[in-house]
């Protein structure tokens, strides 16, 4: 059956604004798709955290400098504001896996863009879930996009190589130093064989600080792993 004739018998809305949809594709109308903010250079070359002003040099951030973080790079698409937001939060927390098509072209997007070095990627792999808050939940949105990012890219997907051992509280309302203690940790690699001398490409849904990212590349790196290379969504 035809996109346009099950536009037809099952009306769709935009997801940013509510407005009944017919031609666009995906869950977003036209006028959102326009407010979306791509991260754009100048950032970070470590954390990939923009930056304002004019910078021509390669620049790495205080936080990177003081730091040095475990993983060898970090890139985001978009920023987490506005209609990114809301389907990123939609996805999370109101089981919004309508949105998933969405968000993956973005990292497709960003894909493109990404340091040559993401051509060696061995696998992709996502940030886990504490396994309680998954069952209830009952997915772990950080999967489901590697998934499906994997099969947009044409690289494996490797679940279950790494483990949340302890429950945590939100990351939401805590500042960075709040954030860097309260997963640190908490990420174990149960089969370190299946790592040693990967190069992995390791996905979220948001980054912030980079704290948790961090922690699973610092348990990756632990385990053997010869690069951890970050790609989310979007960049709080």
């Amino acid at each position: 059956m035809s996109s346009a004739l099950l536009d037809m018998l099952y009306s769709r809305s935009c997801e940013g604004c509510g407005v009944p949809m017919t031609e666009e594709a995906g869950c977003l109308c036209w006028d959102c798709q326009t407010q979306i903010r791509w991260v754009q250079v100048p950032y970070c070359e470590r954390c990939g955290d923009p930056v304002p002003g004019d910078i021509t040099d390669v620049f790495e951030c205080a936080w990177c400098r003081k730091r040095v973080p475990a993983f060898d790079w970090a890139r985001s698409a978009v920023r987490y504001n506005g209609t990114a937001q809301t389907l990123l939060r939609q996805l999370k927390y109101n089981g919004g896996i309508w949105v998933l098509d969405t968000l993956v072209e973005w990292l497709g997007a960003l894909w493109q863009t990404c340091p040559p070095s993401l051509q060696q990627a061995d696998w992709l792999t996502s940030v886990p879930l504490y396994a309680r808050r998954q069952r209830e939940r009952g997915y772990n949105q950080a999967s489901l996009l590697a998934r499906q990012l994997a099969d947009h890219v044409g690289i494996r997907f490797r679940g279950g190589v790494l483990r949340r051992t302890r429950a945590t509280v939100s990351q939401t309302r805590l500042t960075a130093a709040q954030r860097l203690h309260n997963v640190r940790g908490v990420f174990s690699v149960p089969w370190p064989q299946r790592v040693r001398q990967a190069r992995i490409v390791l996905v979220d849904d948001v980054m912030t600080t980079g704290a948790t990212v961090n922690e699973c590349a610092r348990a990756l790196r632990a385990a053997g792993a010869a690069a951890v290379m970050v790609v989310s969504v979007a960049r709080g």
